[in-house]
């Protein structure tokens, strides 16, 4: 199904944007919609990154053990000095 666009005023704007592209409205749309898919991470991206954040709770998780060494000094601000 072809979609309908209800609102005059965006009509109107892919109006402008296929006269001043010299593109069909079709074509026109087409062009903007690929530019802003092209702009948007893609899903594997967005998968990997729900991974990683996945991993980093879990490993926020584990307990810090108290025989760990830690070879920087660190100051009040968590900075090392």
């Amino acid at each position: 199904m072809a979609p309908q666009i209800a609102k005059a005023s965006v009509v109107a704007k892919v109006e402008q944007l296929a006269k001043a592209s010299g593109l069909t409205k079709t074509a026109a749309v087409e062009r903007a919609v690929d530019l802003m898919l092209g702009e948007m991470p893609s899903q594997p991206e967005s998968h990997q990154h729900m991974n990683l954040m996945a991993l980093l709770v879990q490993l926020d998780q584990i307990p810090d053990r108290k025989d760990a060494f830690d070879p920087l000094m660190w100051d009040e601000n968590g900075l090392p000095t």
